[in-house]
């Protein structure tokens, strides 16, 4: 049986706040408290996520489109980055 992907979902919501620092950007979860000072690429990640779950294959398509990579090459980071940020409560984990 061939597995599906992880999806994830970007939460549009209050509950964040994200704020570019120079080279860093600053994430502030209201609900948890805790603030979040990440580099690239996870801001450019977090601008190429709709309202609409999406997969790692998916924002590495986008991301190759505007910044003219290679997608294949980026998608394993963009899959890490993913899983971190579904850890931080960031974006959510929709299905494995």
């Amino acid at each position: 049986m061939l597995a599906l992907p992880t999806t994830y979902l970007r939460d549009d919501n209050p509950q964040l706040i994200i704020e570019p620092l120079d080279a860093m950007t600053v994430i502030y979860h209201r609900r948890s408290g805790m603030t979040h000072i990440v580099a690239e690429p996870v801001p450019q990640i977090l601008a190429c996520m709709d309202t609409a779950p999406v997969t790692a294959a998916d924002i590495a398509r986008r991301i190759a489109d505007t910044f003219e990579v290679d997608d294949a090459e980026v998608e394993a980071v963009i899959a890490a980055r993913l899983e971190e940020m579904a850890e931080l409560g960031i974006v959510e984990r929709i299905r494995a």
